[in-house]
């Protein structure tokens, strides 16, 4: 894999300690703890434990046995091309126990926070174009009014913040997920960062879908890893979405008081990606408290987390962040909170016809044959006494109710006046008081 492969720069490799940035202890003691925990005894195994080159692992084991807290076995693996065989001292097992007691993490070198903020700008979500053929291939799945794409393609290749609102039922969050699938291109994750001597863990297989991974030959000349950072791992454009659930306490860094690292928000998590506000509106928090937290970090691109210790600092905040209510705009939000959304889309029910459209490619897709005197029967008896109100989610609704009856009457797919009644009190529930 080239450096410019994904349309994203690679983050190089380091070629020597000094170039890491990090405290010499703190990479020593993760070198120890992580040949104490993983019971490594070969260079080549803890290069790829620690994600460092070669010869920067090697360097590193160097120093600890300068320190004799390591020693060589003065045996040489003759399976693994004679490599020598290395193994803590007593004093180098007190030290990986003492530095256990103080943190936990052991594994991956993380990056520090400055050089992390270095691959945020070369693979920036503001970064990226997003053209009308991709927007629509995305969503090539739902039916969208043509004028929408219109407003949804600057929206997204600004990078900017964006506030989806609208009746329910018609796809927002599918809108959401569409651009999401719109993104296409992988950057780089890093699996932990530092700052001020502390662990955060970032890379999160739930967040994040890792991109294949190349295994390295250890006795090839020209190893994949050299060619980039393998603290970082390649993945596709993260996406975090919250809904109903989200509270400011998600938006904190979360401490591990036992294994004594942080991991990061969801926030952080999505750098580089997409957050999904689903359902604004109902949280426990007022949605106006909630956009108050963001303002900071959407005007300025930088966040500000806080350490157990009370110390603040500032992270990267490069986040394509879509909300989507229910509500009206107006009803939940200041006017000061509402121009700091950059961009507001309303996402209304189909008309008539788009209705129909959808009703017809569900039918299609589901194998259920329209029926006339049905259709007839639902837009003429039926969508009346709902004010003509129609909704995205309704055709897959009415014919999956329909496609229920049918199987549990033992009946072929068929639609009729007397299944469209019955799928349709399904869909609604009667206004009335009920006896206890």
């Amino acid at each position: 894999m080239n450096m410019q492969a994904t349309g994203v720069i690679a983050p190089p490799a380091p070629r020597t300690l000094e170039e890491m940035q990090l405290p010499p202890v703190m990479m020593r003691d993760i070198l120890l703890k992580t040949m104490f925990r993983q019971n490594l005894d070969q260079v080549s195994t803890l290069s790829r434990a620690i994600c460092l080159p070669l010869t920067v692992t090697q360097e590193l084991v160097d120093v600890a046995r300068n320190q004799k807290l390591v020693e060589a076995t003065g045996t040489l693996h003759a399976n693994s091309g004679g490599e020598m065989g290395f193994q803590l001292t007593d004093s180098g097992k007190a030290r990986a126990l003492d530095a256990l007691s103080q943190s936990e993490y052991y594994g991956a070198m993380p990056v520090p926070l400055d050089v992390y903020k270095e691959q945020v700008k070369r693979q920036s979500i503001r970064n990226i174009q997003i053209s009308r053929d991709q927007l629509t291939g995305a969503m090539g799945h739902l039916i969208l009014p043509p004028d929408l794409l219109d407003q949804l393609g600057p929206a997204v290749s600004s990078g900017r913040s964006i506030l989806m609102y609208g009746p329910p039922g018609n796809g927002k969050s599918s809108i959401s997920n569409g651009i999401r699938d719109a993104l296409g291109d992988k950057i780089f994750v890093p699996r932990a960062i530092e700052y001020a001597g502390q662990v955060i863990t970032v890379y999160d297989p739930i967040v994040h879908s890792a991109a294949e991974t190349q295994e390295d030959d250890p006795n090839s000349l020209r190893r994949a890893s050299g060619r980039y950072d393998t603290r970082y791992v390649r993945c596709e454009r993260p996406t975090v979405i919250t809904g109903g659930e989200l509270s400011l306490s998600m938006l904190d860094l979360v401490y591990n008081p036992t294994a004594r690292t942080y991991q990061a928000p969801l926030q952080l998590k999505s750098t580089g990606g997409v957050f999904i506000v689903d359902d604004l509106g109902r949280q426990e928090e007022p949605p106006q408290a909630l956009v108050n937290r963001w303002i900071v970090p959407l005007e300025e691109s930088k966040d500000i987390l806080a350490l157990q210790s009370g110390e603040k600092f500032t992270v990267p905040f490069d986040t394509l962040v879509i909300f989507s209510t229910n509500f009206h705009p107006n009803d939940i939000f200041d006017k000061a909170a509402l121009r700091r959304i950059f961009f507001k889309i309303k996402i209304d029910g189909p008309t008539q016809e788009d209705f129909l459209k959808i009703f017809a490619m569900v039918a299609r897709k589901k194998k259920m044959p329209l029926n006339e005197k049905a259709l007839v029967h639902l837009l003429k008896k039926k969508y009346p006494t709902i004010d003509n109100v129609y909704a995205n989610y309704q055709p897959v609704f009415l014919i999956d109710q329909i496609i229920a009856i049918c199987e549990f009457e033992g009946i072929p797919y068929q639609m009729s006046p007397e299944l469209i009644d019955r799928a349709w009190s399904n869909m609604f529930v009667k206004e009335e008081k009920i006896v206890h």
